[in-house]
């Protein structure tokens, strides 16, 4: 084909009905519905998002973002003041563009030090959060010359402080939804608790401008990438309609400031940790926040240089080789993305509005909401409906001698529930085989399954060899003694043999059969001896606590 030929050449375009038709075929029977999936936030996810009407709150989520960019404000996490200077000095060489501090672990200050750290506020932005009044570090602001206190910017959060005279620039009174969100807020939730929150400030304020000159709005970042860019770009629809209710057209900048969560966060694997907060990372980018500050992978247990570096370079890559930071709106023109910043936009006003119909935040912290949807998300780890890499899934039976650091407050992870059964498991670790029956191709499937479902809790299990009948499996657990015993085959296979192997099983062995049994074969079965079963969609947790539980001498399920 000439060139003269290609520049005539058309393509048909595909409608939704084409691109739904090659989706149903590779399901293989399965409905198309199967596709959608639903978030925590009640929104149902589509498989294709094919055209749509423009959104409309596209141009404002361009509009109030002041520069494309953003700034990267590594965390300085030190022992004393000496220390901070020095590691924040390093930091700014190698790239940081802040100063943070978090004020739930304070330490003492020299002048001297004080001086040196008045020297860096005069020409870096400066994030505090956590803090109280009567920390030593805030003398720093005193140490700053008078002529260039206007020109420092940045989030001192602490209560019942007066700034400095002359700083102008500084705000102090936002929406930090951290606690929020580790206790259990999913997006929607987070949005209206950030315009409620809003609106208890602005309505003890002189006038909108001075609550809006000193707001900010602090933003943790999961796991769900999609989710979270919306969320991000919904925050700047929702506060354009919060000012126009103020009667302000144009409503002033606000800055956005976007923290990893930890909510994902687990000591089990925390190499996982640095997946988990690169995902957050490009997220809080892609969705246009202001500030960013991206927690090392080994937080939980004591963060290094090494990881300090690491958590740091993750933005620094991004902006040096993906250049996403001269685009405005990275998202934008994603009709799946735009289409979910939408709907979080209209469910987190009707929530907002709910919010403040019955008093406000306070009620609403107190109704039990957050501590319900943090359940949810730990019985969708603990099902197996939601995935924990190295937690849940693809656990690793590494060391859980975890190493306790105290720079971190307690927070809500869904992690936890698994930490503690390894360390009990590490601590009392039962004899534990996998019974295999019939060729490989018949129980491997289960028994692969079964070993990961094990060791989640930090079981470690073997197989044993492939048994034709039960006499032979017999003989093999005469022999190796094993505490535990779980049987893996087809399930033909498995109920020809499962009442002859439970009469003839050997004494002290707890027997576990892997697959969804009916009620009656499992009441009839554990009539004869039988312990439980191990299936897909299993609760974990209340699963391998049993077994804890009945290796420690309880009582059977």
């Amino acid at each position: 084909m000439t060139i003269d030929n290609m520049k005539k050449t058309t393509f048909e375009k595909a409608d939704f009905n084409q691109w739904k038709e090659l989706a149903v075929n590779s399901l293989r029977g399965k409905p198309y519905e199967a596709l959608t999936t639903k978030t925590l936030e009640g929104i149902d996810l589509q498989p294709l998002y094919y055209e749509r009407k423009a959104f409309d709150g596209a141009s404002v989520v361009r509009s109030s973002k002041r520069n494309a960019g953003w700034i990267i404000a590594q965390q300085t996490i030190a022992s004393d003041g000496a220390d901070y200077i020095e590691q924040l000095e390093e930091s700014i060489e190698k790239g940081n563009e802040a100063i943070v501090y978090d004020g739930e672990h304070p330490f003492n200050w020299t002048d001297d030090q004080l001086q040196k750290l008045s020297s860096f506020i005069a020409k870096f932005p400066v994030f505090y959060f956590n803090v109280r009044k009567d920390d030593a570090i805030l003398r720093a602001f005193d140490f700053v010359h008078h002529e260039v206190r206007e020109s420092v910017t940045g989030i001192i959060q602490v209560a019942d402080w007066t700034v400095p005279v002359g700083y102008n620039n500084i705000r102090t009174a936002g929406a930090d939804l951290w606690k929020a969100h580790h206790d259990g807020a999913d997006a929607v939730t987070e949005l209206a608790i950030a315009l409620s929150e809003a609106s208890r400030i602005a309505s003890s304020s002189e006038s909108f401008q001075a609550f809006a000159d000193n707001f900010f709005v602090r933003l943790p970042i999961d796991t769900h990438f999609f989710m979270e860019i919306a969320k991000l770009r919904a925050f700047r629809v929702l506060w354009q309609a919060f000012a126009q209710a103020y009667g302000v057209n144009e409503p002033p900048f606000i800055p956005v400031f976007a923290v990893t969560s930890l909510r994902s966060f687990s000591k089990l694997d925390p190499n996982v940790n640095m997946l988990r907060a690169g995902n957050e990372t490009f997220a809080a980018i892609l969705g246009g926040a202001d500030v960013i500050q991206a927690h090392p992978h080994n937080i939980l247990t004591g963060p290094n240089a090494s990881s300090i570096r690491n958590s740091r370079n993750m933005q620094l890559v991004l902006k040096e080789e993906a250049h996403v930071e001269k685009v405005l709106d990275p998202a934008g023109g994603s009709y799946f993305i735009e289409q979910l910043t939408e709907e979080l936009v209209e469910k987190s006003w009707k929530l907002f509005l709910e919010i403040e119909s019955k008093g406000g935040i306070n009620p609403f912290l107190a109704s039990g909401r957050l501590e319900e949807n943090f359940l949810k998300l730990q019985n969708e780890i603990a099902t197996g409906k939601r995935s924990l890499i190295g937690t849940n899934v693809y656990a690793e039976l590494t060391s859980t001698n975890f190493d306790e650091w105290g720079g971190i407050n307690q927070i809500a992870r869904l992690s936890e529930p698994f930490e503690k059964l390894r360390q009990s498991f590490s601590e009392n670790q039962p004899k534990t085989v996998l019974l295999t029956f019939g060729k490989l191709k018949d129980f491997k499937p289960r028994a692969d399954f079964v070993t990961s479902f094990l060791a989640s809790g930090g079981i470690k299990s073997s197989w044993s060899p492939a048994f034709e009948n039960v006499e032979q499996a017999v003989e093999w657990l005469d022999t190796e003694k094993p505490d535990y015993a779980i049987v893996c085959g087809k399930d033909e296979i498995v109920s020809a043999e499962m009442e002859s192997l439970l009469e003839k099983l050997p004494a002290d062995i707890m027997l576990d059969v892997a697959g969804k049994i009916d009620q009656n074969t499992m009441h009839k079965w554990k009539q004869l001896g039988l312990n439980g079963m191990i299936f897909n969609r299993q609760n974990k947790i209340e699963k391998l606590q049993s077994v804890l539980t009945s290796w420690q001498g309880g009582t059977r399920e």
